[in-house]
């Protein structure tokens, strides 16, 4: 098959913004890409950060548009297709734009979904050198050999990605709607915590909550409560739980029940895939359920993700996953309850219970189990659901298109064009 290097259609190869660290990031702002968003072929603006647009502009030759492409530069190797209007790169990435020329001879879409393929990531990886941190070298970068497929070919790869794209989109805003109508109906939608210069607390609050940081005691998570106590019926988690505990440090073994760890859980589902180790179980107590909910318990930006396990194969979490499995007669969807907590009701509340230095935060069951929530009606809750499982198909379609195009090319390869055009030009 006729191939390319990428040095040889690329306009520039670089990489990402070296001096920068998490100080700069600010809340609002252009996107900063980092290796974490670029698992999937497409950028991930799930936890993504963003770096002020003065910073942006200096570092303006590492600068991001729509269709460019992002490589993994350190730890494992993978590329994505960059679906923002605008970014900028982290130096764990490669930045890449392709030239006018090299534009004419393939399809950025074309190359992403090629080296996410298992042929292109063989390659790929055999580029990365090093021992304790394996990392591509721009020379080594530009080395990647990109088959040249036809041009249908390359417009039905580039189509999937656009097309998943969009289905992200889809998800994002299914979650939204389900966030949006749960704050409505509690009237926080327009929540202005207090943020006081000052505030005193008596001692008695102090032994009784047995924490000495003042970032526990602030007067929004009481004003929180309050509000919460006064739109009515509302309960603590350990009222209606009746299971709430860590996993345990996994035996990891070549076969056995799939493994759940942090990274797993998103804010819109429990990542189970080709990528998720595996252990031998040793207490099926730990077990994680079809609708369990599990709640991050660790982890600087990681701390409080929390979603719905919906999947039917019983999982294993780790030590930094807690699992929450409501009891039959608590008046609560368990989807309903994520999105509560995965909300401002919820995340305000980790906050407050979160312990530890920056370092090392730490969120215990028994802290979570303080934690105060809603049960709404339950027409209420089933539209919320209803937004959720909107959210979870549109995002599986996003999977399935990715999935479908990394397969096509590798039929391709190892068949021919005609079987991957066949495959891939699905109405």
């Amino acid at each position: 098959m006729p191939h390319v290097r990428l040095g040889e259609i690329a306009s520039f190869v670089r990489k990402g913004i070296f001096d920068i660290n998490a100080d700069a990031y600010t809340e609002t702002g252009v996107p900063f890409v980092r290796i974490t968003n670029i698992q999937s072929g497409l950028i991930s603006t799930d936890n993504i950060a963003f770096i002020p647009p003065d910073i942006h502009e200096a570092e303006s030759k590492t600068a991001l548009f729509r269709g460019d492409i992002v490589l993994s530069k350190t730890a494992y190797a993978a590329a994505a297709w960059v679906n923002l209007t605008e970014c900028n790169a982290s130096q764990d990435t490669v930045a890449v734009r392709l030239s006018p020329a090299g534009r004419k001879r393939l399809r950025s879409g074309a190359i992403v979904t090629f080296l996410n393929s298992a042929h292109g990531r063989a390659l790929m990886w055999r580029q990365f050198q090093g021992n304790v941190q394996a990392h591509l070298s721009l020379p080594d970068a530009k080395k990647l050999p990109l088959p040249i497929f036809g041009e249908p070919m390359q417009q039905l790869l580039e189509e999937s990605l656009i097309k998943a794209d969009a289905s992200t989109i889809r998800s994002k805003q299914s979650l939204a709607a389900a966030e949006q109508t749960l704050l409505h109906a509690l009237g926080l939608d327009a929540w202005q915590p207090p943020e006081p210069l000052t505030y005193m607390r008596r001692a008695t609050e102090v032994l009784t909550a047995v924490r000495l940081d003042a970032e526990h005691f602030k007067p929004k998570f009481d004003d929180l409560i309050a509000h919460l106590i006064a739109g009515g019926d509302a309960v603590r988690l350990d009222k209606v739980l009746s299971f709430c505990e860590r996993g345990q440090q996994p035996n990891y073994a070549n076969e056995g029940v799939t493994v759940v760890n942090s990274r797993h859980v998103r804010t819109d589902a429990v990542i189970i895939d080709g990528e998720n180790r595996h252990a031998t179980v040793e207490d099926k107590t730990l077990l994680i359920r079809h609708g369990d909910i599990l709640l991050n318990g660790t982890g600087v930006g990681t701390i409080g993700r929390v979603t719905t396990y919906l999947h039917d194969t019983p999982a294993l979490p780790d030590n930094h996953v807690t699992i929450l499995r409501l009891h039959p007669e608590s008046g609560f969807d368990p989807v309903f309850l994520a999105v509560q907590l995965a909300g401002v009701v919820g995340q305000t509340q980790v906050a407050q219970h979160t312990r530890g230095s920056s370092g090392q935060l730490e969120l215990y069951p028994q802290d979570i189990r303080r934690i105060l929530v809603w049960r709404a009606p339950r027409e209420m809750q089933l539209a919320v659901r209803k937004n959720i499982e909107a959210a979870h198909a549109a995002r599986r379609e996003a999977q399935a298109l990715l999935a479908r195009a990394q397969r096509g090319v590798e039929i391709a390869i190892e068949q021919g064009e005609p079987a991957a055009l066949t495959l891939l030009d699905v109405k």
